[in-house]
């Protein structure tokens, strides 16, 4: 248990970093007339994030167990997704962002894991979020993230794609109530 709270920990310490950059990138996209879509889903999105770590956690704590033919895969399951997440990062350079804001006039972007992906930070989501709680058993909360996740991703890429082909800034439409 001490091991995964480490570990779970760790990746909100590496939250902590993606928020301080997205920060910064906002500030620079701001000032280069960047435009924020879609800003009414994103409190869902974070929400769902804290409570992926949380759940996890508060899983194991009731007693779910370790089991090393599933933990130690779903391990580098979840290292390859904070890997990609960060090549990601790298890739888009100032342009990354947690909330979807497009500087007008600005290609896309080519490189990295662009290349071949349209969303390669989504990849590294849905693996993360399966992957994270399966480390110790946690599997009921890989569901609820994954099934909530899915739904908000719904939105989220289309926000996205319309935001990166020119369309107009509509806030999107937050998800209904279960």
């Amino acid at each position: 248990m001490n091991r995964y709270t480490a570990l779970i920990a760790l990746v909100a310490a590496e939250r902590l970093a993606e928020l301080a950059v997205a920060r910064r990138n906002r500030a620079w996209a701001r000032r280069h007339g960047g435009i924020e879509h879609g800003a009414r889903h994103y409190p869902l999105i974070a929400a769902a994030h804290a409570g992926l770590l949380g759940g996890a956690l508060l899983e194991v704590r009731r007693g779910s167990r370790f089991v090393p033919s599933l933990g130690r895969p779903m391990l580098a399951v979840a290292l390859s997704a904070q890997a990609l997440r960060w090549w990601c990062i790298a890739s888009l350079g100032k342009r990354w962002n947690t909330r979807v804001i497009v500087v007008p006039g600005m290609p896309l972007v080519e490189r990295g894991p662009y290349r071949r992906l349209r969303h390669p930070n989504y990849v590294a989501v849905v693996a993360e979020g399966v992957a994270l709680p399966l480390v110790h058993g946690a599997w009921r909360t890989a569901l609820l993230f994954t099934a909530a996740n899915l739904c908000l991703l719904r939105v989220r890429v289309r926000v996205e794609n319309d935001a990166l082909t020119g369309g107009r800034p509509t806030p999107a439409a937050a998800p209904p109530p279960p």
